[in-house]
């Protein structure tokens, strides 16, 4: 494990933002700088940047290499389960993938009740609410509890700064942005992914609460995975040994994952709405280190990160002077 010294000193250092407009025709998203090309690929650039209650609020020492090496990792796992866009990690925080075209809908899915967001499940169900995204759920559920079977919840793709929303099937049809066809041959895929790393992580000790998946269609026309999967970013992980008794006694899981930060910040009243307050360093190291885990125990392997400054690398790397 990369030590915490280690992990304050690459404080210095964290990847806000690139400029690397030689690559190709650039689009910021909220955590990931993408450069087209006019040959149809893709430069993703995993930056540190993180974000929660769909804002932007800082940066972590080191999370960009950690997601990008991450959602590699599962893309080569999981390519035979589902196709998927990669075509190379040329350096720890550049993916290269296939063009594709977003489809406008993130596939999320669900097999606990939790959460801490306006759009999370559970305050929806501590509210009384029993029909949650066209799935009625039984009464009687507590925080965190397991629902009887996964459930998918899709929403709708907010651009950078605005709110998803989460939808029913039918509401999400009634929108008109994607045919019966295309959501279901998405939710289909999404449905296996998750399936697939559930039963990974359980034999690791871990258990994939939720996650979203982002799929587009590439230019032959077929449905692929893009974005990353799995990686603490786009899931909730919990400890599955810890689990049981933390819930009996009405704990919080021990998780791994941005609920660590989302929760520090909820703890001092942001959730989202007003100035962005600012995160210590302490929170901010804990939760690279918590990242880290999440990396080491999915891959079985340890991360041996490059310090390097990083726009100087990406630029050695991806031969760009």
């Amino acid at each position: 494990m990369v030590s915490t010294q280690a992990l304050r000193t690459a404080l210095a250092t964290t990847l806000e933002r690139t400029d690397l407009d030689d690559l190709g025709v650039k689009y910021e998203g909220k955590v990931r700088d993408n450069y087209t090309t006019a040959d149809g690929r893709r430069f993703i650039v995993v930056t540190d940047r993180i974000s929660a209650f769909d804002r932007v609020l800082g940066t972590l020492p080191l999370k960009g290499q950690i997601l990008n090496r991450l959602a590699a990792f599962w893309f080569e796992r999981t390519a035979s389960v589902a196709p998927n866009h990669m075509i190379s990690m040329p350096d720890p925080n550049v993916l290269v993938a296939r063009e594709c075209t977003p489809l406008p809908v993130e596939l999320v899915m669900r097999a606990y009740v939790t959460g801490v967001t306006s759009t999370s499940i559970w305050t929806h169900y501590a509210r009384g609410e029993r029909v949650f995204c066209g799935h009625r759920l039984p009464d009687g559920l507590r925080k965190n509890e397991q629902l009887p079977q996964p459930i998918l919840t899709p929403s709708t793709k907010a651009e950078k700064g605005d709110h998803d929303v989460s939808a029913s099937r039918a509401e999400i049809l009634a929108m008109g942005r994607i045919s019966a066809r295309d959501f279901d041959a998405a939710a289909e895929i999404a449905a296996r992914l998750f399936d697939h790393g559930q039963r990974w992580c359980a034999d690791r000790g871990l258990i994939l609460v939720d996650t979203k998946y982002e799929l587009g269609r590439d230019a032959k026309g077929e449905i692929v995975v893009i974005d990353e999967i799995h990686t603490p970013d786009s899931s909730r992980f919990w400890f599955s040994d810890s689990y049981g008794p933390r819930f009996a006694s009405g704990e919080d899981p021990e998780s791994f994952d941005k609920e660590y930060v989302r929760r520090y910040l909820a703890g001092i009243g942001f959730t989202g709405d007003g100035p962005i307050p600012p995160i210590p360093d302490d929170v901010r190291i804990e939760a690279s280190r918590r990242y880290l885990e999440a990396y080491e125990r999915i891959t079985g392997t340890e991360l041996s990160p490059d310090f390097d400054p990083p726009e100087a690398r990406m630029r050695r790397n991806l031969g760009l002077g």
